[in-house]
């Protein structure tokens, strides 16, 4: 279990996570939703212990993350950025083995079981085929589909992913979706398109800083805290093919 305890950050004078106290329960996907600059981003990196909290604490199976080493973090959380880099000299195959790197050491080197982990991510993302390519010569999507593969090749408990639909078309959305369902890790994701944030099990709603809302999605993505938080009138549906619950969008009168 991953647990935050009033945590906060600020940056420029500015308050950017205020006071939020939250539990992400094992196995499950938990969503986190907000406009821009709400602090969806920022949140994920303090719960990952990127950011350090200049209040509040966060504890992962009892144990507050500035007692565990970046080695111990590693092994058991991994994070995938927005818009993370990686050295252009590099293949992908190359990038994706990068994520075995916290559970090698001088006594256990890069050997056999490595190798099929590393080939087992690069399928789930559906990179196989371009594993010998360089990275340089990836598209957007390429790129954040070989992140997510070395994240799962890091064998996590804990699969954090900041907004992993951006730079992918509509196949690759979809299948990056039926993947994450699929994995047997707890899930925290930072999602713009609540239509896809509708699938999660649970979902945080982030506004100006603070959690206003925490539970399922049918329950906090109200017609009433759309149009206070994102400032938009939905019109909720039902998908006929499985009954789905789906908003269409609309703006107030003062978009």
């Amino acid at each position: 279990m991953l647990q935050a305890h009033d945590i906060g950050w600020s940056a420029g004078g500015r308050r950017i996570v205020d006071g939020v106290t939250l539990d992400i329960l094992p196995g499950e996907t938990f969503g986190v939703v907000g406009p821009n600059g709400s602090g969806k981003s920022s949140l994920l990196r303090l719960l990952s212990g990127l950011l350090p909290c200049a209040e509040g604490h966060v504890s992962l199976d009892g144990q507050r993350l500035t007692h565990l080493s970046r080695r111990d973090i590693a092994q058991r959380i991994a994070f995938v950025e927005q818009m993370a880099d990686t050295s252009e000299a590099l293949s992908v195959r190359d990038a994706v083995e990068l994520g075995r790197t916290p559970w090698l050491s001088a006594l256990k080197p890069f050997g056999a079981d490595d190798t099929a982990i590393v080939s087992e991510a690069l399928a789930a993302v559906e990179m196989t085929r371009m594993q010998d390519r360089r990275w340089a010569t990836l598209s957007g999507g390429e790129r954040q589909r070989v992140h997510i593969a070395r994240a799962l090749a890091q064998r996590p408990q804990l699969l954090m992913l900041d907004e992993p639909t951006n730079h992918l078309d509509i196949h690759h959305q979809l299948t990056l979706l039926r993947l994450i369902s699929r994995l047997p890790v707890t899930v925290v994701m930072a999602l713009h398109d609540l239509n896809q944030a509708m699938a999660c099990d649970r979902l945080g709603v982030m506004d100006a800083g603070r959690l206003v809302a925490c539970g399922p999605p049918g329950e906090v993505l109200t017609p009433e805290r759309l149009a206070a938080v994102f400032r938009v009138h939905a019109t909720s549906l039902r998908d006929p093919a499985d009954n789905a619950l789906l908003f269409r969008f609309h703006c107030l009168e003062d978009c």
